[in-house]
């Protein structure tokens, strides 16, 4: 996970689902995004592994105004929120599991 976060906050409302009781990765995909299914699996796994986190995948062309605000330019990108839903880390890309579970570090 390189990229820093940005200090901006997402509600739960924002991104149709609950925000994880420590942290949450939001994840912006795209209908024929082929890392984009590998990265839902990885990221499955990881909130799978890790109590408190959440996943969710969010349909960037149904929600552009999101994604505008957000300054999302590809899919997949990943965003990792702290419980209070300030995001704390971004990457682009399939992302490795090592590299979620460290970006995780930073959340909680």
């Amino acid at each position: 996970m390189r990229g820093r976060g940005d200090g901006k906050r997402l509600r739960a409302a924002e991104i149709g689902a609950d925000l994880g009781e420590r942290a949450t990765l939001v994840q912006f995909s795209s209908a024929f995004c082929a890392p984009c299914r590998a990265t839902r699996r990885v990221l499955g796994e990881v909130a799978g592994l890790v109590p408190g986190v959440a996943h969710v995948e969010i349909d960037a062309e149904a929600h552009l105004d999101l994604v505008r605000r957000l300054d999302i330019l590809r899919t997949p990108t990943v965003l990792v929120l702290d419980a209070e839903g300030t995001v704390v880390r971004r990457a682009t890309g399939q992302p490795r599991k090592a590299d979620v579970i460290a970006a995780l570090g930073e959340a909680v």
